[in-house]
């Protein structure tokens, strides 16, 4: 009987807002000739990324190939979620012959590489590298913690503190165990910016990355696809800060769901996601609205105070006219009522 050799399995990993649902989907248009499937992490129980990349499916990766998690970290819920998802990709036929993992931005990629031991899969399946992408722009700027002046003039008064912010962890998380890092966004951070982000990967690794500069996801499959890093027998050489721990929590950040009725305005909406992420530290929105008169759905995605809106899709005929965002805060910042009341006052439909 012949044996098939493993499946290799991509994970992507980065910020919130960093690109990783357009990087894949870009995969998904461009996949060098191999047929892909998706797993999506959503943090929060209702995602947004999988509709997303739902929408550009094609042939060679239909919908039953794109599957989203929405119920929690997938390292958190390994029997219940992660391996029968996996075990249902790898019986697909045709059989998938490389598996994009999209974590959440605030999963720690490292104990998701753990996973790949469980004796029900760890014969069949390989992490084939992990891919780490970093928003130019918010890394030059130091953006992946509150405030990153006051946390150093904290670790000069007193070498004592706990100076680390669980975004900061999550970053330098990430970058640890990549095999290779995306600059994303160059064009927003400029040449300063980037030398200034490139400067930061470089001192949070822990050994010599590739860093490249993408654009609107675009980059050659062949770089990032075909590694054959076996990470899974490598995690010695990705340090966390969380090494040892027996299990971690998400219990920082927090996110709130906002159905959207029908709107009239797009630039009037982007200005209210702009106000409410610098009154309430708001980290990170995403999702979807319908325009009154618009055939095509808008796209919503925002870091911090930074709004981007694009149509990408027509509706589908029997598909209900309606806008979901995804809002996610660190716990601290969060008001569901204050969020709802910004995004939804009576002149928004």
């Amino acid at each position: 009987m012949q044996t098939l050799e493993k499946l290799p399995v991509t994970v992507i990993t980065g910020f919130l807002g960093s690109g990783k649902t357009t990087l894949i989907s870009h995969l998904l248009r461009n996949p060098g000739g191999r047929r892909l499937a998706v797993v999506v992490n959503e943090f929060g129980e209702v995602g947004v990324d999988g509709d997303i990349l739902r929408g550009c499916a094609l042939p060679d990766c239909p919908e039953e190939n794109i599957v989203e998690l929405a119920n929690g970290c997938i390292c958190c819920t390994v029997a219940d979620d992660f391996i029968p998802t996996i075990e249902a990709l790898m019986k697909l036929d045709p059989r998938p012959d490389h598996i994009l993992i999209e974590t959440s931005g605030l999963a720690l990629p490292k104990p998701l590489l753990k996973a790949f031991d469980w004796p029900a899969i760890r014969s069949q399946i390989t992490v084939d590298g992990v891919i780490a992408l970093a928003d130019a722009d918010a890394v030059a700027s130091g953006r992946f913690a509150p405030d990153v002046a006051a946390v150093d003039r904290q670790r000069e008064a007193d070498d004592s503190l706990d100076h680390e912010t669980p975004l900061s962890e999550v970053f330098e998380d990430q970058i640890a165990c990549a095999d290779i890092v995306l600059l994303t966004k160059p064009d927003l951070a400029g040449a300063e910016g980037i030398a200034r982000a490139r400067a930061v990967i470089a001192a949070e690794a822990p050994r010599a990355l590739p860093v490249i500069e993408v654009a609107e996801g675009v980059v050659d499959p062949r770089i990032i696809l075909g590694l054959g890093a076996a990470a899974e027998n490598d995690l010695d050489a990705r340090p966390s800060h969380h090494d040892g721990h027996d299990d971690h929590e998400h219990e920082d950040f927090e996110s709130v769901v906002i159905d959207l009725p029908e709107i009239a305005d797009p630039a009037a909406l982007a200005a209210r996601i702009e106000a409410l992420a610098r009154e309430q530290n708001i980290l990170r929105v995403k999702g979807y609205a319908a325009v009154a008169g618009k055939p095509m759905r808008l796209l919503v995605q925002a870091v911090g105070a930074r709004v981007r809106h694009q149509y990408d899709r027509p509706w589908g005929a029997n598909e209900l006219r309606h806008g979901r965002l995804v809002v996610i805060a660190e716990h601290d910042d969060i008001d569901a009522e204050a969020i709802r009341a910004m995004l939804l006052p009576s002149q928004v439909g």
